[in-house]
This record gives structure tokens, sequence and C-alpha cells, in this order.
């Protein structure tokens, strides 16, 4: 199964099919017909080393950008040896291989290392091929980076940029106000916000994990007003047959019903409905982060901050700001929901040298005072 594009790069319906839409009934359009199903590829054919990696990935859960990754490295690895078949190739192969992206290549450490976890899956996982330990590999240097982080006064230069009535403007102010990463704000449905609670779920983070986080209660009255636009939407998608949402795993054969209700959809979906690339469902997805990314980059821009800030910095100022408001790092773990605490404490070297509790003060001022 080709996996070129995934569901959160859905296309925009097109005239043709629309009007095609608009002039069958609505009780032929409840059921969207869904592609032909490929045939699995025999050995020796092609596509069949990308179903072999599809397969195991997909049986293993993992996300749709670890699919991505993995079939990217594993092409790039193809191609690089003159496309052999990995069946002919091992760890030599391997090892050069790595050695050639830190060496010519000029790859980050981190990109080395994402490259070799998809080669080794491919290997085990896939091939089902045991490969001893990959030795003489030129490793790529790991630099020590600090991220990226906006002062409150930035935070409220950039507001100053966005339409208060933006849908993409709420996204981001929900970022900064959650933690949350990008595609998690995103993915948000309907049923994750709890406004008795003033909480929001965040489902199927980054390792597949969920966790709470607070409800920003400026941002409530903005967040009902979407709901409410949602619901109306739903409404419409019910009489036209179009009240459809993906579902994680195999959730719509246990709940076949699930998709077609409210709580399921996502909560900041797209205004026209989208064909699915992988089922060739229409129905409406969440937004695209593109569009998220794109209002960022303009905002940053327009409110003259001369940082390079993406959507990810905001979760990077949240734990910051949270940190020198005095709130402890075992919290600020939980909110960003990072497994190991020592991943949270990158944001304690970020804090001026003022603070932090090392109350530094430079020997220049001391001169000068």
């Amino acid at each position: 199964m080709p996996i070129t594009q995934a569901p959160p790069t859905s296309t925009s319906i097109t005239r043709r099919t629309s009007a095609a839409l608009s002039r069958e009934p609505a009780s032929a359009r409840l059921d969207v017909p869904l592609p032909r199903p490929s045939i699995t590829p025999e050995p020796g054919q092609r596509g069949h080393l990308q179903h072999l990696l599809v397969s195991a990935i997909r049986t293993r859960h993992y996300s749709r950008r670890t699919e991505q990754a993995y079939w990217h490295w594993t092409r790039q690895f193809v191609l690089w040896s003159g496309k052999r078949h990995p069946i002919d190739m091992g760890a030599p192969e391997i090892g050069q291989f790595l050695s050639h992206l830190a060496t010519e290549r000029n790859v980050s450490a981190s990109t080395q290392r994402q490259a070799l976890a998809a080669l080794l899956f491919l290997y085990r996982c896939a091939l089902q091929i045991e490969l001893p330990w990959v030795d003489d590999i030129v490793r790529a240097k790991q630099p020590q980076r600090l991220p990226v982080v906006l002062t409150r006064d930035e935070i409220a230069r950039l507001w100053l940029q966005i339409p208060q009535a933006s849908r993409r403007g709420l996204v981001l102010r929900l970022l900064y106000g959650t933690g949350m990463r990008l595609l998690e704000g995103l993915r948000l449905r309907v049923k994750d916000v709890d406004f008795a609670t003033g909480s929001i779920t965040v489902r199927a983070g980054k390792g597949d994990k969920d966790r709470t986080v607070m409800l920003p209660q400026s941002l409530a009255p903005e967040l009902r007003e979407v709901l409410a636009e949602r619901e109306r939407w739903h409404a419409v998608d019910l009489a036209t047959g179009h009240a459809d949402v993906e579902l994680p795993h195999a959730l719509h054969l246990k709940y076949p019903a699930a998709p077609r209700q409210l709580g399921w959809q996502f909560l900041f979906a797209t205004e026209d409905y989208v064909t699915c690339p992988r089922t060739g469902a229409i129905r409406r997805h969440h937004l695209h982060e593109d569009g998220i990314q794109r209002l960022m980059a303009k905002a940053v821009k327009a409110a003259r901050i001369h940082k390079t800030a993406t959507p990810h910095t905001l979760r990077h100022s949240f734990a910051t700001h949270l940190l020198q408001a005095g709130y402890d790092i075992r919290t600020i773990q939980q909110l960003l929901g990072h497994a190991d605490v020592e991943t949270t404490m990158i944001y304690t070297h970020v804090l001026p040298a003022t603070q932090g509790g090392r109350g530094v003060l430079s020997p220049l001022d001391t001169l000068a005072a």
C-alpha cells in the first residue's frame, strides 16, 4: 500500500467530486465507495519490500510519522546501494551508509540515529533477519542546543498580530496555554475538552501516551464557540451522509457507530470535505499543520521578533514561563508528557542567569555600582 501521503495531508475535495456529490441523492451518498484493495505483492515484485515494512509497522501501531520516516530511510538505503535488495546486504553496508550520511551528507546526529533505527527495524522486524552489532560507523557529532523561548512580552506582541476570531490563531494560543505539541492540539476531539473540570485530555501523544493538561479559562469562551460551530457542521454532515471520522487502530470495528458520533469528531475540523488518501473516504479532517505554521511565521515577522520561532516554540515558552513562575519541575514534566525528567531539565538552562536559584550578577554590573 503506498504511503506517500498520510491522512493529515488529505487533499481538498475536487470540483468534479463536489459536483458529482451534489447531483446524487442523500441516500446514495451514505456510503462513500472505497478504493479497491490492492493485491499483496509477491516476493520479487515491485512494492513487496514496502508492503513488508508497512505491515510490520502497523502491526505494532507505530505512528504515521514513524511509518513515513522508516520507509524514507529504507528507500534511501536501497538507492545508495545501487538498488540492491536489503536481503543481499547486511551490517557492513548499513555501517557504510550511516558513515556516508555523516561524512558526505553532513546530517545531524539525531538524523543518523533515526536512519539506524529504521534499518534495524527493517531487518529485524520486517525481514526477520538478526544483524550483528553494526560497527565502524562514523558518528555525527551531537551538539548541545538550547530551545528557542519567547519572552512574555514577545508572546503578547505575537497575539496582537493574530486575528482574535481566527481558528488557527486559537490553536496557537492553546499550544502556549497548555504546552501541547502542534499535532496533539490539531487532533483534539470534541470529547477531549471538559469544561466542567477545566481540563483537556491529550490522546495518543508522543509514545502513544495519554495525559491531562489544564484548559486555559481565558480561551474557554472561544472554545465554546468552536464547539457550537462544530455541532452545526456535524448536523449538516449527518444530513448529507458525510458524518465520518478516522478512528485510532480498529475502533471503527469495535464501535461501528462511533465515526458518526459528535464526541469523536475533530474539534478543529476543516470547513470543506477532504478525500482521505488511504481509504478514499470523503469527510472532514482536522486542520492541516501547514496553515498553523504559516500563520505563526507571518505573526512572528509582523511582531518584529528576531528569533526562529515555530509553533513548537510556544511549547518551550510554556515550560519556561511555568518555571519562572515557581512551579516544580515534576509538575511541568507531567504537563509536557516527558518520560524522563532529564528531558524537562533542559528548560532550567534557558532561564536567565538571575533566575533558577542562581542569582548570578555580572561582574561588570558590580563595577558600575
